[in-house]
C-alpha cells in the first residue's frame, strides 16, 4: 500500500482472506494519512518510510530502495502471492518466482509508468472491464464493477448518522469540497481548484446549507474556516450524507458517485479515465470538467443546488449501477486464491 486510498481498496478483502484462514503481510509507505487508517487494524503490518522527491533521479533511488525491502521482506516470509499497486511486486514477484497481481484502475495512458514498468512483469492485471490496459489486454481479469464498491458496497458499507463529527452533525444540509495535492508521478502539469474559484463555489453553496473542505493542500486563510476535522476512517460517512461533492480528486468523486452523491470533478484527467468516464456517460452519476471551463463549473453547481429532489434522482440513478456491477471484494479474493503459488 502506498496511498490511503489502497487501505480501502484491499480492507475488505483482507477480511475475507483472513476469515478463510489465509495468512495476510501488508508492506505500507507513509503517504498522507494512511498510517493512521491502518492503526486501527490488528493486521501484520510492515511499515516502510517514503522518500519524498517530484525528480526522475528520486524517483528511481526511491523504487530500488523499496524493491530491496520487499525483496527482503519476501525472502523471509516466503508469501504465494503479492497484490498490491505499486511496480515493484511484479520485480520482487518475477525475480522470487511469486506471481504478482496489480489491481489498477486506470488506463494505461493515465499510469505510462505503470504500463511500462509493471505491467510486462506481472501475471495479472485486475480492473475493471472499461479500463484499457494497453498493451497487456491480454494480462488483464476484468470485472463489471469499480475499485471504489471494493468498500462502499452496500454489502460491507452502512451510511450510519451517529459516525458523524459533531460540526457536521449540527449542520444540517451540506455540502463537502475535496482539494487534492495532485504531487503523484502521474499527477504531473495537472491542474485543479485554485483558491479563488474555491471561494466562488462556496459563495454559491452557503445560501444552501454549510460547506466542509477537505484537502491534502495547504490553502488561504479565507478557506481554513471551511476545513472539515473528521478521522480518514469516517469521511466516507460525512461523503454518503452529503447534498454535493466537488473536487478535484477523482477517487473521491467516484466515491461520492457510487454512494449515490452528486459529485462533479474539476480537474485535467477528465477524458482520460474510463472508469470516470463510464460513471458519467453510462450511469450519470457524476460530471467531469477541464480547469480551463471555470464558468461551466459555476454554471453546473448552480444548477444543481436548486434543482429539487436532486439526491433523490441520483438514488435512482445508482440502482441502476447495481443492477449491473457486481460487489468486487469477494471476486478479488477469488483470484488471488486462485492465481496464488498454492492455489485454493
Amino acid at each position: 500500500m502506498g496511498h490511503p486510498a489502497h487501505y480501502h481498496n484491499f480492507k475488505i478483502p483482507i477480511k475475507l482472506l483472513l476469515e478463510k484462514g489465509h495468512e495476510v503481510k501488508v508492506v505500507a509507505r507513509a503517504k498522507d494519512v494512511l498510517f493512521d487508517l491502518l492503526s486501527a487494524e490488528k493486521w501484520d503490518i510492515e511499515k516502510l518510510t517514503a522518500r519524498k522527491s517530484r525528480h526522475k533521479v528520486g524517483l528511481v533511488a526511491s523504487v530500488a530502495g523499496r524493491e530491496a525491502k520487499i525483496f527482503k521482506i519476501c525472502k523471509k516470509w516466503k508469501p504465494d502471492l503479492l497484490a498490491g499497486t505499486d511496480l515493484v511486486i511484479t520485480h520482487v514477484g518475477k525475480l522470487l518466482g511469486v506471481p504478482s497481481v496489480v489491481v489498477n484502475e486506470d488506463d494505461s495512458n493515465a499510469v505510462p509508468l505503470m504500463a511500462r514498468l509493471a505491467f510486462p512483469y506481472a501475471t495479472a492485471i485486475l480492473a475493471p472491464n472499461c479500463c484499457d490496459q494497453h498493451p497487456s489486454n491480454h494480462k488483464k481479469i476484468g470485472y463489471e464493477s469499480y475499485q471504489e464498491l471494493c468498500y462502499l458496497h452496500p454489502d460491507y458499507f452502512e451510511p450510519n448518522r451517529n459516525l458523524l463529527p459533531k460540526e457536521i452533525e449540527t449542520s444540517g444540509k451540506y455540502f463537502v469540497l475535496r482539494f487534492a495535492s495532485l504531487h503523484a508521478h502521474h499527477d504531473g502539469g495537472k491542474a485543479g481548484i485554485t483558491d479563488e474559484l474555491a471561494l466562488q463555489i462556496i459563495d454559491i453553496l452557503e445560501p444552501h446549507g454549510k460547506v466542509f473542505i477537505t484537502s491534502e493542500r495547504p490553502f488561504s486563510n479565507g478557506l481554513e474556516k471551511h476545513r472539515l476535522h473528521v478521522h480518514p476512517a469516517d469521511m466516507h460517512q460525512v461523503l454518503a450524507f452529503a447534498s454535493m461533492y466537488i473536487g478535484d480528486s477523482q477517487t473521491m468523486a467516484a466515491e461520492a458517485a457510487v454512494l449515490g452523491v452528486p459529485s462533479v470533478r474539476f480537474n485535467d484527467f477528465v477524458g482520460e479515465l474510463s472508469y470516470l468516464e463510464e460513471l458519467e456517460n453510462r450511469y450519470k452519476l457524476t460530471r467531469g470538467i477541464k480547469p480551463d471551463r471555470p464558468g461551466e463549473l459555476i454554471e453546473l453547481i448552480s444548477k444543481w443546488v436548486e434543482q429539487p429532489n436532486i439526491v433523490d434522482e441520483w438514488k435512482i440513478r445508482r440502482s441502476v449501477l447495481f443492477e449491473n456491477t457486481i460487489s468486487p471484494a469477494p471476486f478479488w479474493v477469488e483470484v488471488f486464491e486462485k492465481l496464488s503459488v498454492k492455489p485454493r
